[in-house]
């Protein structure tokens, strides 16, 4: 029997995609306007490709887009499903099986987050060094006799860390590095919480990236991510976010990060992808 990353794979080489590919990116609703940079880009909606989630509407078309972008080919997830739609952390799983199908063995996630400490300002950028699963729920549950019990000791893998950072520098745009909190939303965390996750260590506060790492792990996909801050967490240094601002953040920071993800994908003429293949993972 076919399975959904087949068949969405089946999908996509009759739209012309086809492997190999170097990098897939993943972006959410706020950072979505990233995949435009694509040239020759080919646009596959999230409908047409079986087990991929439906997106709401008001977040606009999920869509997977292939194209090049500074002489590398590129695959974009523009939009994804977060826990707080369904209660289900899976539901990234088949996208992420096809992206690995694909050839894909490297992956950088884009998302939007809240500080919560007092030197990430909103606008700035954050790649995630680790994270603090405070949701306590796990996409893998169930998995355990097909691999389920994945290492996490470097879920983000530190040589595209240090890309990223050399990136940062090349390019001129000022990047911070700090752990990631997971809470589920759709509600922002209250000033409580805010303190807990300072307290736990933890720089920034977001409902997305965790999940999708995990799954990634368990696919031997190497992983980055990177968060543009939107606002302050409730309650410390002022904030008190909400959507308005959180979207109006976002579209401000997306011009350091497109800036940012040009210069990574140049250091591929230093060797970037030598030796990041997925048959070479931890």
């Amino acid at each position: 029997m076919t399975t959904q990353p087949e068949a969405a794979v089946e999908v996509l080489r009759s739209r012309g995609i086809v492997e190999p590919v170097e990098l897939a990116i993943g972006v959410g609703p706020q950072l979505g306007a990233l995949a435009e940079n694509l040239e020759n880009a080919i646009a596959v909606p999230y409908s047409d490709l079986p087990g991929f989630p439906a997106i709401e509407k008001s977040l606009g078309e999920g869509r997977l887009i292939a194209g090049t972008l500074e002489g590398t080919r590129i695959l974009c997830l523009q939009g994804r499903s977060h826990f707080y739609e369904t209660g289900d952390p899976t539901l990234m799983a088949t996208p992420l099986e096809t992206l690995a199908m694909l050839g894909v063995s490297n992956l950088l996630i884009a998302s939007t987050a809240g500080s919560v400490n007092a030197d990430f300002y909103p606008g700035q950028l954050v790649l995630i060094t680790d994270h603090i699963n405070f949701n306590g729920l796990n996409p893998l549950i169930g998995m355990a006799a097909e691999g389920g019990f994945v290492s996490l000791t470097e879920a983000y893998d530190k040589r595209l860390l240090r890309r990223l950072k050399q990136a940062g520098a090349n390019s001129g745009v000022s990047v911070h590095e700090g752990i990631y909190m997971w809470f589920s939303g759709p509600s922002f965390e209250t000033p409580a919480e805010v303190k807990m996750a300072r307290l736990l260590g933890a720089d920034a506060i977001g409902m997305s990236i965790v999940p999708e790492v995990i799954l990634a792990r368990r696919l031997a996909l190497r992983v980055a991510a990177i968060a543009v801050v939107t606002t302050f967490g409730a309650g410390f240094s002022g904030g008190n976010p909400t959507q308005g601002e959180t979207r109006q953040q976002a579209l401000s920071g997306l011009i350091s990060l497109r800036r940012l993800i040009r210069a990574f994908i140049k250091t591929k003429d230093e060797g970037w992808s030598v030796g990041l293949r997925r048959d070479d993972a931890r």
